[in-house]
């Protein structure tokens, strides 16, 4: 007879209720985060469900709605700046976010070495993170200027010729890059926390044994900061994929009357550029609804793929 670890049920014995003490406390927690409660159901839960509501509904602010089933989502497959945009945000997620990773690195490594001033060098290199988005982006559209900029200035001191980077469509792109590798200061910051926090025991006895300072950068700092690099890579893709304020200002420094956004010739047309071109410009909330829920399945794809693929390149301590 096989034995059980299923607790004996006495007939006619109720269950176990909460005492007076507990449920008051229940309800003083509740209480104490009430103000929360409401403001997740009301900010952030029901706009999600009514934006799916409305991802399969016409929609424009002015007119009452019309429900027209995945018309909107099969209209999105059609639309060419729909695949435009896609393309852009990818080639930025591909290029942009490994870039910005191996960066912040190499800075985190220089700003770990041991010398004087060392804490002046990292509020240095943290600074531009902090400036506003709109500032350093306009900062670098002077920089940028292809014809007065300070970049292309100094090219021209050492016998370069700079592109045309804001207006040129095949360097807009890049140079939107560039401007990102100026406020990886965040992610250095991330870096730089695990470097410290790797045990200077396994270093010095690394080097007793011969290893080379490449050596001991691939074999030991390298697999266990990857957790870091994990965490600063699912943040860097969730947060490149909804790249908006940064374009949106090139486009409109560029192109004030003309073009609009997405200028030059759509390279700067990113997927957030387009969605809010298409629900607050022309008034689309449908068709933009639809986009936003097609940008949250992307993304989350993107993010389980990452966390499933990280087994085998992820170290963890212990593990």
């Amino acid at each position: 007879m096989a034995l059980t670890n299923t607790p004996r049920v006495h007939p006619g014995r109720s269950p176990k209720r909460w005492s007076p003490r507990t449920r008051r406390q229940l309800w003083t927690g509740l209480a104490f985060i009430s103000l929360w409660i409401c403001g997740f159901f009301l900010f952030n839960l029901y706009p999600m469900l009514a934006s799916l509501y409305y991802s399969f509904t016409e929609y424009h602010i002015k007119q009452p709605l019309v429900w027209i089933g995945s018309l909107n989502y099969v209209n999105l497959v059609r639309d060419p700046l729909f695949w435009r945009s896609l393309y852009n945000t990818g080639y930025m997620v591909v290029i942009g976010v490994p870039l910005s990773l191996i960066v912040s690195f190499i800075c985190a490594l220089l700003l770990n070495i041991k010398i004087p001033g060392q804490s002046i060098y990292r509020v240095i290199y943290f600074l531009p993170s902090i400036v506003p988005v709109v500032a350093s982006t306009l900062l670098w559209l002077w920089i940028l200027n292809p014809n007065s900029g300070l970049l292309n200035t100094l090219l021209a001191e050492v016998g370069i010729r700079g592109p045309n980077w804001t207006r040129d469509p095949f360097w807009a792109k890049p140079s939107l890059i560039l401007l990102g590798l100026w406020g990886v200061g965040n992610t250095i910051i991330i870096y730089l926390a695990g470097l410290q926090d790797i045990p200077q025991t396994l270093m010095e006895a690394a080097e007793l044994d011969g290893a080379s300072w490449w050596q001991r950068l691939w074999k030991i700092t390298i697999p266990l900061v990857s957790p870091i690099t994990l965490f600063n890579l699912i943040i860097g893709v969730i947060a490149t994929f909804q790249y908006f304020a940064q374009a949106y200002v090139l486009s409109a420094g560029i192109s004030p009357v003309g073009s609009g956004l997405g200028a030059p010739l759509n390279s700067t047309l990113f997927y957030s550029v387009y969605l809010y071109q298409q629900g607050f410009v022309y008034l689309k909330m449908g068709y933009a609804s639809a986009q936003a829920w097609i940008l949250f399945v992307i993304i989350l794809i993107c993010t389980v793929l990452l966390l499933r693929s990280s087994e085998h390149w992820t170290y963890y301590e212990g593990g």
